[in-house]
C-alpha cells in the first residue's frame, strides 16, 4: 500500500500544444478512463530503503479508446515501487485518429523524467518503458521513434500491438489511432517492427499463445526484427491466458512473469 497519494505531474502545464478533438468530459468506469484530453503521469517512487534508481514509464492499454488504469497501471506501479523501482504511470491523450498525439505525450513524459532525475533520485541512464496491448504499441513506438532526450533505455512489453499491417494488427487500435482513411506511409511508420534499428533499446516481451485479441505475430515479428539488428531481446510465450491479464493474480503465470521480469532486469545489469 502507498502511504500517500502519488504525485501527479502534468505533461503540458501551460496547456496541450494541440487538441485531440475530444470535448466530452473525462470518464472513469470499470477502472478504465475514457475521453482523455489532458495528459499527466502519476509518480510511484521506489521504497526509499530499496531505491535502485531504476525507473519505468508505464503505458496502460485499452485499444487507444480508453486506458486500463488499475490492472495495467496502479497495481503495476505499486508492485514496482516495492521492488526498489520507480514507476510513472502515463495517462496519455487518446488519439481520436490523431496518430502522433500519444507518441508526443510519451516523448514528453520521458523527457520530463530524465530532466528531473536528480530531483527524484533516479538513474538517468536506467529509465525504461513498459506497455500493455495498445499501450505496448505506444511503448514500442517510443522505443523506435526517439531522439537523445527521450530514448528509453529498455522496453518491457506485455501482449503488445506492434504492427499496423492489416493482416497482423488489432483492428480497433489501428482505427482509433489512424482512422479509416489511413495512408500506407502512416501504416508503415506506426508498424514498429519495420522501424527497428541497431539503436532500438533492449526488449523483453510477454504474451500468451492463445491471445485471441492481439495476434502473437505482433510480438514474434518484433522479436525477429530485434534479432536482425542484434538488439538484445527475450520473449516468453505462455501457453494460455488470453489477452489483457496485466496484474490480475488469477492469471496462471502471474508469479512466473514477475520473477522473469526481475531476472531479466538483473541479467541486463539494469537492476
Amino acid at each position: 500500500m502507498q502511504s500517500a497519494e502519488p504525485e501527479v505531474i502534468l505533461l503540458w502545464p501551460k496547456g496541450v500544444p494541440e487538441s485531440n478533438g475530444i470535448t466530452e468530459p473525462e470518464v472513469t468506469e470499470n477502472e478504465r478512463i475514457s475521453n482523455i484530453s489532458i495528459p499527466s503521469m502519476r509518480f510511484y517512487p521506489a521504497d526509499p530503503s530499496k531505491n535502485t534508481g531504476v525507473t519505468i514509464l508505464i503505458c496502460p492499454g485499452g485499444g487507444y479508446i480508453r486506458e486500463a488504469a488499475v490492472h495495467e497501471g496502479t497495481q503495476f506501479g505499486e508492485w514496482l515501487s516495492k521492488q526498489g523501482i520507480n514507476a510513472f504511470i502515463l495517462k496519455y491523450r487518446l488519439p481520436n485518429k490523431h496518430a502522433y498525439i500519444p507518441l508526443k505525450d510519451a516523448q514528453q513524459a520521458m523527457q520530463i523524467i530524465r530532466s528531473r532525475s536528480a530531483e527524484w533520485k533516479l538513474n538517468p541512464s536506467k529509465i525504461g518503458v513498459s506497455g500493455f496491448s495498445a499501450g505496448g504499441h505506444l511503448a514500442s513506438t517510443l522505443g523506435t521513434h526517439f531522439d537523445k532526450s527521450n530514448r528509453p533505455d529498455f522496453m518491457i512489453l506485455f501482449y503488445p500491438v506492434v504492427s499496423m499491417q492489416e493482416s497482423v494488427t488489432h483492428a480497433g487500435s489501428r482505427e482509433n489511432l489512424l482512422g479509416l482513411g489511413y495512408r500506407k506511409d502512416s501504416v508503415n511508420y506506426y508498424s514498429n517492427e519495420l522501424q527497428v534499428t541497431k539503436d532500438t533499446p533492449p526488449t523483453l516481451l510477454f504474451l500468451s499463445g492463445d491471445d485471441g485479441s492481439v495476434p502473437p505475430q505482433n510480438s514474434i515479428d518484433f522479436y525477429l526484427a530485434l534479432q536482425k539488428f542484434k538488439v538484445p531481446a527475450s520473449m516468453y510465450i505462455f501457453p494460455e491466458g488470453g489477452h489483457g491479464w496485466g496484474f490480475h493474480e488469477t492469471f496462471r503465470y502471474h508469479e512466473t512473469w514477475k520473477g522473469l521480469y526481475i531476472d531479466w532486469l538483473k541479467e541486463r545489469k539494469i537492476l
